[in-house]
Formats: structure tokens, sequence, C-alpha cells
């Protein structure tokens, strides 16, 4: 009985400490990762607007609703319940669905509507000219074109400095071990809840955030992002 007593007592206490020497390896070690990617530099500044918003010095999710924003409700609701919600702590995050003047009303209805369940003070609304919409829009990296009425499923990250981030070699680990072609991901599609909850909200963005907590504490090593630019010329 007493032997038994002991070896219980000593998995008790393997049980007990385990995971406390696990904390105690992941606080002490040093956090490497890969930055998300550049995967297109110098995107066009958002047009002179009443609120003076602009993308530079902010980590924007650049939207583009369209004419008739709530049909694409659906992508706008996704958006702020899966990435949104998530990232608004964040120094500098914002949200901004830039969209034509004669979609004024709709966009603001639907922005009370999502607003009916929390204050959205990250959440901008951009109104601008035709052109200019397609400017910014054609200043992105984008595999999908803008909608004759100018609205788009996918929505993309800009980082302070107006580069656009994504992943440069998307593939999944089986398939990098199986040699497939390499493909990207520049944009992430509203309507899809898996990309928007799985690469986008808790792994680009987290990803993105920690880059530049790190750069604020000195700790960001710039390699990361030298292979960003090795991965970019391989991927042209």
């Amino acid at each position: 009985m007493e032997l038994s007593s002991k070896k219980r007592n000593i998995v008790l206490s393997i049980l007990f400490f385990l995971p406390v020497a696990f904390i105690l390896v992941m606080l002490l070690s040093k956090d490497n990762y890969n930055p998300l990617d550049i995967v297109k530099e110098g995107v066009a500044e958002l047009p002179d607007n009443k609120d003076n918003l602009q993308l530079k010095d902010h980590i924007t999710i650049l939207s583009f609703l369209g004419k008739k924003p709530m049909e694409n409700s659906t992508a706008a609701f996704n958006l702020k319940e899966l990435v949104y919600d998530r990232s608004k702590g964040f120094k500098t995050f914002q949200v901004v669905m830039l969209l034509p003047y004669e979609a004024k009303t709709e966009a603001e209805a639907l922005l009370k509507e999502i607003r009916s369940y929390e204050d959205l003070r990250f959440w901008h609304l951009v109104y601008a000219d035709d052109s200019d919409i397609k400017r910014v829009f054609n200043s992105l990296k984008s595999e999908e074109a803008l909608d004759n009425d100018l609205s788009s499923s996918m929505v993309f990250i800009i980082d302070r400095d107006l580069n656009q981030r994504g992943r440069l070699d998307d593939r999944t680990e089986k398939e990098i071990e199986a040699n497939k072609p390499l493909y990207s991901l520049y944009s992430y599609d509203c309507v899809e809840v898996a990309e928007l909850k799985n690469k986008m909200a808790a792994e680009d963005m987290r990803v993105l955030f920690k880059e530049y907590r790190d750069k604020r504490k000195g700790d960001f090593d710039d390699s990361n992002q030298r292979r960003s630019k090795d991965l970019k010329q391989t991927n042209e």
C-alpha cells in the first residue's frame, strides 16, 4: 500500500509540474515566427474625406461593398464577428469600407444593424468618386477584379507603411511536402467563414500585430522580412 501511494504521488506531481514547466519554457524561449508577407508595396492612400481618415500609420482591413452594400451584408457581418471583434483592441487598428457616394443611405443602415450589437469605434465608412475607388483598388494585388457596382467580397490587409500583407505561399505542409505548385493569398473572402476565421483572424492578423509589438520592443528580426522578399521574387 505504501509503495502504491508513493507511485500515485509521483504521478500526481508529474501531472502538476509538467504544464508549469511547459509554460516556463515558452516564456523563457525566444518566440521565432515568420512575419506576414508583403505582397504589394505602395498601396494608394484613401481619397480626401470629411473625417481625415487615412491608411498610413494604421493597420487596416480595407473593404469594398459597392453601390448596394445591403446585398453584401453577409460579408460585412462575417468580417465584424470573425475578425473585427478579435482585432479591435490593437492600437491603430481599423476597418475601412470604401464606398461610392450613392451607397451612403444603405451603408449607414447596414452599419446601424451591425452597431446594434456593439460600438464600432474602429469601423469607418469612407465615400468617394467611382474613379477614386477604382484607383485605390487597382493599387492592390488581387486575383479578382472589382465588380461593376464597385463591390468585392474580398478584403485586404494594409500595414502602417502602405504595404499590402498576405501569403506569398499559401500551401499546406502536406502540399509543400508533395511539391505542389506554389500559390498565394493576396486577399480574404468574407463569404468564406473558414478563411476569415482560421487564416485571417487566428493567424495572419495575430502575426502582424505581434510583428508591430516586437518592433516597439526592439525585438523584431529584419531577416524575417528578407525571407519575405526572397519568397516574393521566387513567386514572381
